[in-house]
């Protein structure tokens, strides 16, 4: 799912945060004050059970991206460990909205081997080619677990009127970590259908 595409496109580069940036290993993290219990525990609650033994190198597998709303039945929901065939023909077959409802945009993702930090969801929406929304969500820093992360994004309405209806939009999604490596990128396509009711 790892794309060695340019992370510096124009419509999806992250805004960057400068700072200080120690980077260690969960063995690392593990290993420091190992005589102070209470903080032990802390850490093992940070990072689960990974806090001990820990080999490989980071990796965010995301798993799937989901659409949620009061005026949904379900969840609409994007597996995103389908093959990166299966994932294109999300532009040529594109989701389906209410026009002026709102929703929210979330996913899920599992972390591996070590900590990642400074995760960010980016997202930008085009109609026609023309960029009409944008948007960067800070996932934060996570620890290596077997169990998937759920972050559900700021809730959004959903364009309205015979001009929303009368196309589809392209939305490329990515996730980005402050190094820069991009763990997601791909298109989907979505539509607006008229609210009755």
């Amino acid at each position: 799912m790892s794309h060695a595409q340019d992370a510096n496109d124009d419509e999806l580069a992250p805004t960057m945060t400068e700072g200080y940036k120690a980077k260690r290993s969960v063995a690392e993290l593990a290993e420091l004050d190992k005589e102070d219990e209470s903080l032990q525990r802390w850490k093992q609650s940070l990072l689960g059970a990974g806090a001990g033994a820990s080999s490989g190198d980071k990796k965010v597998v995301p798993r799937t991206l989901f659409l949620t709303s009061p005026t949904l039945q379900k969840e609409i929901i994007i597996d995103l460990t389908l093959p990166p065939t299966e994932l294109a023909k999300m532009t040529k077959a594109p989701i389906t909205i209410k026009e002026g409802v709102e929703y929210s945009v979330g996913i899920t993702f599992v972390v591996e081997n070590q900590i990642v930090s400074g995760l960010k969801y980016l997202q930008a929406v085009k109609r026609a080619g023309i960029k009409v929304d944008s948007t960067e969500a800070m996932l934060g820093s996570y620890g290596p677990q077997e169990a998937p992360y759920t972050k559900i994004f700021a809730s959004e309405e959903s364009p309205s009127g015979m001009l929303a209806r009368s196309g589809s939009y392209v939305v490329k999604s990515r996730i980005i970590d402050d190094d820069k490596k991009v763990w997601l990128d791909f298109e989907w396509g979505e539509s607006h259908r008229a609210r009755r009711g």
